[in-house]
């Protein structure tokens, strides 16, 4: 897997246009762009003179955008050597076929890695939201929901690949590796490491007995889109192409614990709750107890959101050490507090809590929403 999507630094998004100039490391990649764009001229009434950059990307993946006789289209710049887009288009396809709102690719170089694409919108769920008060939000949280419920209800096994322990192991060691290591600079002893080994080996456990859907990897307001066009209902969504098929509990955990955004937990709840509600009429919660017992998923989404945001806080580390993007790693600490918020609810979770402590100088976390010891210690509570 390439850089996950988490891709865009505060102000930008794929879709939102900039007055910055286009610059190129490659002067034969340059041309090579220009030639093609001025190729599309002819089968879609691309005017080249006006292509100007978007977003810059946490990948190699750049965003131009460029206007048409009829309107606009977004570029897609990804090196092959350094991107491979073929799972963008596969899965493009595969969410219009369930009824998701995504780009169409109008056209496609691959050998070069230049892509155009429609313009689903200008501006991100993230731009229209209301930071003040959460309620006002209401309306477009429920059209993500609907957009995820779409994607969840066309899930099929063996067409994504499976997001097995291998991979959620994987994704786990990027904390020690890049926080840890080299972030805070701090060596590890055996204790130290024994206990994060079988942390996460709990953790992976939790999360690979829920049952499987489609995961979109990155389903926040960031990679939503306002549609330009006031009669389509449905939010645009971006950044699919590491789609996989695996816990249902995780784009929930990606929407409500957000990267750039932290809302109080009855605003989580409110939002989950009904996601819960939609999804057990679908046959989606017919695990377990889940049906009945929201607390049980709830249990579920948490340990799915720790997983992944201890897998944030690694990347955002080594995008700033390895990639030279710090404006990542200044929203490292929201991970933290979310890691933080999770491991005093659950027993299993403590010594994780005290390492995470004394690792950062914070305080223990204290919650009042779940007692921390978990019944049911093998599986979702």
């Amino acid at each position: 897997m390439s850089t996950p999507s988490l891709h865009q630094p505060s102000g930008t998004s794929p879709q939102g246009a900039s007055s910055a100039p286009i610059e190129w490391a490659q002067p034969a990649r340059q041309a090579a762009f220009h030639q093609w764009l001025d190729a599309q001229a002819s089968a879609h009434g691309v005017l080249p003179a006006t292509v100007r950059a978007a977003s810059a990307d946490a990948s190699f993946r750049r965003y131009f955008r460029v206007d048409t006789v009829n309107g606009a289209c977004i570029v897609m710049d990804a090196p092959p050597d350094k991107e491979n887009c073929e799972p963008f288009v596969r899965i493009a396809r595969l969410m219009q076929d369930a009824g998701l709102y995504v780009p169409r690719v109008l056209a496609w170089d691959e050998p070069q890695g230049f892509m155009l694409l429609d313009d689903i919108g200008a501006q991100t769920m993230m731009d229209v939201m209301n930071r003040v008060d959460p309620q006002a939000n209401h309306g477009l949280y429920m059209r993500a929901l609907d957009a995820l419920l779409a994607l969840q209800q066309s899930s099929r096994p063996s067409v994504l690949p499976a997001y097995d322990e291998v991979l959620l192991q994987r994704e786990l060691s990027l904390f020690p590796d890049w926080y840890i290591t080299q972030h805070r600079q701090l060596q590890m002893d055996s204790t130290q490491r024994e206990m994060l080994d079988k942390t996460f080996q709990t953790i992976v456990q939790r999360n690979l007995a829920s049952p499987c859907v489609y995961v979109h990897r990155d389903f926040m307001p960031r990679n939503l889109m306002m549609p330009h066009d006031p009669a389509e209902k449905r939010l645009g969504v971006l950044d699919f192409q590491d789609a996989v098929y695996g816990p249902v509990t995780y784009d929930m955990a990606s929407l409500m614990r957000d990267a750039f955004l932290t809302w109080e937990e009855d605003v989580v709840l409110d939002v989950t709750i009904r996601y819960w509600e939609r999804a057990r009429k679908l046959g989606l919660m017919d695990f377990e107890d889940w049906h009945h017992d929201f607390g049980a998923f709830y249990r579920a989404v948490e340990w799915m959101g720790l997983q992944r945001h201890l897998k944030v806080a690694g990347i955002f580390a080594r995008l700033t050490l390895r990639d030279g993007k710090p404006k990542y790693l200044a929203d490292a600490p929201r991970f933290i507090g979310y890691i933080r918020a999770t491991a005093s609810r659950y027993s299993e979770l403590t010594p994780l809590l005290r390492w995470i402590d004394k690792m950062e100088g914070t305080e223990p976390a204290i919650s009042l929403a779940f007692p921390r010891l978990t019944p049911n210690a093998g599986g979702p509570g």
